[in-house]
């Protein structure tokens, strides 16, 4: 995950350097998407507790919605 994050930083950065019309986008979309993700992470992570999950499995759980949403702003931002 910590290297397709750093393509997506890098895709990022280089579409706000472009400008235009679709970089303020990209900057709210960019912001708001923390929010939901920490909001699915900790629910997921709490979910995981929950049902009697060790360290490992908790964190795992934290780290899913992350990874979904890294994965997907790669795919979106490659093409």
């Amino acid at each position: 995950m910590a290297l397709e994050a750093q393509e997506v930083v890098a895709l990022r950065l280089e579409k706000l350097a472009k400008g235009g019309p679709a970089a303020p986008a990209e900057a709210l979309a960019m912001v708001a998407e923390k929010g939901a993700a920490m909001g699915e992470a900790w629910l997921a992570a709490s979910a995981a507790m929950l049902k009697g999950g060790d360290v490992h499995r908790t964190t795992a759980a934290f780290l899913n919605p992350y990874r979904k949403r890294v994965r997907a702003n790669r795919r979106r931002l490659s093409r």
